[in-house]
C-alpha cells in the first residue's frame, strides 16, 4: 500500500502548497481521493499515470477538495481516454461537473459515472475481489464523507520447498494457494497449511478530512494501519475548530489513539502556522507515532 500526498493544506494553493488531492495505491488500483486545484499538475510532477486513475472519492464540495475535478476530467479527454470513470461524491456532484461540460461545449468521449451519495450512515460504495471502500461519515459544515479502504485476504503463499517435496504438479498450485488440501498419487493427504504460507494481513486506510472532533467515528476505523486525519489548527486556536468544524492536531491524535491505529498522518493544516512540525509535536503527546503530510511526500506501508 503507498499513499502519494498530491496536496494537504487547507484553503487557498500557494506557490509551494496545494489543497487537498491524494493517491492511494493498493491492490493494482490508483484511487484518487478528493482532486483540489492544481491536482492535474502534482499528477505530473510525482509520475502518477493518469490513465491508471479509474475512481475518483470527493469528500464534500468545498473548492479546495475539488474544483481540480473539471479540470482533470477535460484533460483525460484531451488525452484520448476511451476507458469510463466512476466518480463518488456527494448529490451535486454530477450537477456541477456537467454544467461547465454543457457551457464549454465539452462532453468526453469517455463515459462518466457518477455515484452521487446523500446518506449519513456508512455505505459500501465499491467493491471487488480485491478491495472495498466505505464512507465514513464526517462532522462539518456541508455535507462530508471520508472514506476506508480495505484490502481483502489474499491468497495463500506456496511453500515451494514442501511442494517440491512431494512433487506436487504444478498444475494443482492455484487449487493450493486457495487453501485446498492435496491428495497424492498414494493416496496420502497434504494438508494445505504444510503446503503453504499464510498470505500478508490486509491493509486498511482511513481518509477522514474535513471534519471537527468526531470520536463517533472510532468504531469503524478500530485498528486501522493508517489513519490521514486533518489537524487544520494547534491546540491554541482550538475555538476556531469549533467554529469552523474542523480538528486540531491532538483532537486528531485523541483519534488515532481511541482506534488503535498503526500510523497517523496528518494534513490539511492552516497556513498560518511557521512550521508543521507544530502539529506533530502537539499530537505526539497524546500518540506517538505520528506522521506529517506534506506536498510530494510518498508512504509506503
Amino acid at each position: 500500500m503507498k499513499l502519494h500526498i498530491l496536496g494537504c493544506y487547507a484553503a487557498t494553493p500557494r506557490t509551494l502548497t496545494n489543497p487537498t488531492s491524494q493517491v492511494l495505491e493498493i491492490k493494482g488500483h490508483l484511487f484518487l481521493i478528493d482532486c483540489g486545484e492544481g491536482t492535474q499538475v502534482q499528477l505530473r510532477k510525482n509520475k502518477i499515470k493518469f490513465s491508471r486513475i479509474n475512481h475518483i472519492f470527493i469528500s464534500h464540495l468545498h473548492g479546495d477538495h475539488f474544483f481540480g475535478l473539471p479540470g482533470l476530467i477535460s484533460t483525460f479527454r484531451l488525452l484520448g481516454r476511451d476507458k469510463e470513470m466512476h466518480i463518488y461524491g456527494p448529490n451535486g456532484i454530477k450537477e456541477a461537473i456537467t454544467l461547465l461540460l454543457k457551457l464549454g461545449n465539452s462532453w468526453t468521449n469517455y463515459l462518466l459515472i457518477f455515484h452521487e451519495l446523500s446518506s449519513k450512515e456508512t455505505e459500501l460504495i465499491y467493491e471487488d475481489d480485491k478491495v472495498s471502500v466505505e464512507t465514513i461519515p464526517l462532522n462539518h459544515r456541508i455535507y462530508t464523507n471520508g472514506f476506508l479502504f480495505k484490502e481483502k485476504l489474499g491468497e495463500r503463499k506456496l511453500n515451494i520447498e514442501i511442494v517440491e517435496k512431494y512433487k506436487v504438479d504444478t498444475s494443482s498450485y492455484q487449487n493450493i494457494k486457495s487453501g485446498k488440501d492435496i491428495i497424492l498419487d498414494n493416496g496420502q493427504v497434504i494438508a494445505n497449511s504444510e503446503l503453504t504460507f499464510d498470505p500478508p494481513k490486509p491493509k486498511t486506510y482511513a481518509f477522514c478530512s474535513d471534519t471537527a472532533y468526531m470520536p463517533e467515528i472510532v468504531p469503524q476505523i478500530k485498528g486501522s494501519d493508517v489513519l490521514y486525519h486533518e489537524s487544520t489548527f494547534l491546540d491554541s486556536e482550538e475555538h476556531l475548530s469549533a467554529k469552523t468544524k474542523h480538528a486540531t492536531a491532538k483532537e486528531a491524535a485523541a483519534i488515532a489513539k481511541a482506534a488503535e491505529v498503526g500510523t497517523l498522518i496528518l494534513g490539511h493544516y492552516s497556513t498560518r502556522y511557521k512550521s508543521i512540525e507544530l502539529f506533530k509535536e502537539e499530537a505526539q503527546t497524546i500518540f506517538d507515532n505520528v506522521e506529517l503530510a506534506d506536498d510530494g511526500k510518498v508512504f509506503e506501508f
